[in-house]
């Protein structure tokens, strides 16, 4: 059993951080914005990373096109919804990249129960209950048996979550970061759903895509999609777009694998145009690159703390929040930020910079807004695997494919390594005018003084805590942890080899001086005494002197032999 792995960290962020006692999660009380309905739910108090605001808006649905195509319901920005069914039953369940089980919670008709138990810990409450098999149903796909782990108790969440909208959670991540499967001893009936889908239907392409849409933006021309082993209509060129490969963990740590790829050479472009550079924490990534997973199920992107530092440092009015780990800026402010993967520029979206789906009010009691790519702390890598967590506020400006390639072991047409597409959709001039009539009302001042950046020299730093520092330096053993270990393993072999080979040469050297000292075939009987013409070895090369005794004319005489090392011998010496 797992406890609070990346794999399930990742859903952690919708309603469940709440506490400073599990992963330095923190907590900040301030409300989701509403939509105008009658009695709308409280929303609940909100951790640095949450995602759970308010209910989804019943007209976000949008109809599915084909078979492949499956609509994604949008909750405020917040959450990504779509519909599966399970033992007969439709049940809403978020949609979650960065993990790879399904959980559900409610009666499944026809449900059966392995008798084995699983718990998924995140910071505040856990998905705990027994592994059960039924009939799952992804628009058209159908899998027989789909292991799955049916939660009766969510009374240690933070809140209803069918309350909210949804009622389990799906994971679309690799096969080896499944829960479930490890607990069913890697039996393929334990697979992912997607892994099933895939192996059931050898003849697809093993990949799927994604298109998340924005609430509050005046140009998006689209909705939600899901689409498996097919193209959402109207994208079709994202298959032009580089294939990216997915960067791979150590097999050891696999369970730890995600849909992650590394920038080009300084691939983040900060609000003043120019490239922020950062060093990886990754051992294996080249200089300039970062390793970025992608992650449907974090609202907020998680990059390094200098990384968020140099995006809202230098704007005016901007403030971090030391208590809850978060930047706030003017709303009215824009700022520009760009990724780079593959040689194309993807321009995030200035909405999507900040949020303004937050209550949050400054010491004045003016509005404010949540500076979304936050610095990373309770999702750090402490084993150096990956950088940057790129959330729904990227994922909102790309529509992006996902090749299982040969994760899936039973695939007959696509046998390639894993990969990752995305199609870039936010254009930076309509970004600029859809924010310039969202939070300025329509009058563009991004060109006066009060918006212009500060100097790079008068430019904030927020401070690092020391927990934090804490994490960094163990990230530095730890990231390094197979390189060491293979050193390690090297040296106890190239030890054991020379204790080997060491051995051989004396074993040689003995069967050598056991042979030559038959063919001496010495006489210790003889009556005379011959002067030996042989040099004193004994004397000359520091070895053994051996007194042998000799009966001669009714007395004894001594005879010496000596050993002679380099000739594996004993030798007659002088008399003594």
């Amino acid at each position: 059993m797992h406890c609070l792995r990346f794999s399930t960290i990742s859903f952690l962020s919708l309603v469940l951080l709440g506490s400073d006692a599990l992963v330095h999660a923190a907590i900040f009380n301030f409300q989701v914005r509403t939509p105008s309905v009658a009695d709308p739910p409280t929303a609940p108090p909100l951790s640095r990373r949450s995602r759970h605001f308010a209910r989804a808006d019943s007209n976000s649905t949008s109809s599915s096109s084909s078979r492949g195509t499956i609509p994604v319901l949008n909750t405020l920005n917040a959450e990504y919804i779509s519909n599966i069914t399970l033992g007969g039953r439709t049940i809403p369940v978020l949609l979650d990249t960065g993990s790879s089980d399904l959980w559900v919670t409610g009666d499944v008709p026809g449900t059966k129960d392995l008798g084995k138990s699983v718990s998924l810990s995140y910071a505040v409450g856990n998905a705990k209950g027994d592994v059960n098999t039924a009939d799952l149903t992804l628009n058209g796909f159908t899998v027989k048996d789909q292991a799955y782990l049916l939660v009766k108790d969510t009374s240690t969440f933070s809140l209803d979550i069918k309350a909210q909208g949804f009622e389990g959670l799906i994971g679309l991540g690799p096969n080896t970061g499944s829960t479930i499967r490890d607990e069913l001893d890697d039996d393929e009936a334990g697979d992912s759903v997607l892994s099933r889908i895939f192996s059931q239907n050898t003849t697809t392409q093993n990949y799927l895509t994604l298109l998340l849409d924005r609430k509050g933006d005046t140009t998006d021309a689209f909705t939600g999609q899901l689409s498996v082993s097919e193209l959402v209509p109207g994208f079709e060129n994202i298959t032009t777009m580089p294939k990216l490969p997915v960067d791979k963990v150590h097999r050891l740590t696999d369970a730890d694998q995600h849909w992650q790829t590394f920038t080009d050479n300084n691939g983040v472009i900060g609000p003043d145009g120019q490239a922020i550079a950062i060093d990886s924490i990754v051992p294996k990534a080249d200089d300039g690159e970062l390793v970025v997973v992608f992650d449907s199920g974090f609202t907020l992107p998680q990059v390094p703390r200098k990384m968020s530092d140099a995006i809202y440092g230098r704007v005016q009015g901007a403030v971090y929040d030391e208590t809850h780990g978060y930047w706030t800026v003017p709303c009215d402010q824009l700022i520009n930020i760009s990724f780079m993967f593959g040689g194309v520029e993807y321009p995030i979206h200035p909405l999507d910079v900040s949020s303004s789906d937050f209550n949050i009010l400054d010491k004045n009691g003016n509005p404010v807004c949540v500076g979304t790519f936050q610095p990373i702390t309770s999702a750090f890598s402490l084993l150096g695997e990956y950088d940057i967590i790129l959330g729904m506020s990227f994922m909102r400006n790309a529509y992006a494919l996902m090749d299982y390639g040969n994760w899936v072991p039973h695939s007959k047409n696509d046998r390639d390594d894993p990969f990752i597409q995305l199609l870039p959709i936010t254009n930076k001039q309509a970004a600029h005018d859809d924010f310039v009539k969202v939070r300025m009302g329509g009058v563009d001042k991004t060109g006066d003084s009060a918006h212009a950046l500060l100097p790079a020299d008068q430019g904030q730093s927020s401070p690092v805590s020391s927990a934090e520092k804490k994490k960094m330096y163990e990230e530095k053993i730890l990231s390094r942890w197979p390189y060491i270990f293979v050193g390690c393993l090297a040296f106890v072999l190239i030890v054991i080899g020379l204790i080997i080979w060491r051995c051989c040469v004396r074993r040689k050297r003995a069967r050598a001086t056991a042979k030559n000292a038959k063919k001496l075939n010495i006489n210790t009987s003889s009556s005379v005494y011959v002067e030996s013409s042989y040099p004193d070895f004994g004397a000359h090369h520091g070895g053994n002197s051996t007194p042998m005794k000799e009966m001669h004319g009714g007395h004894q005489q001594q005879q010496q032999y000596n050993y002679d090392a380099d000739n594996y011998g004993y030798y007659p010496g002088k008399h003594v």
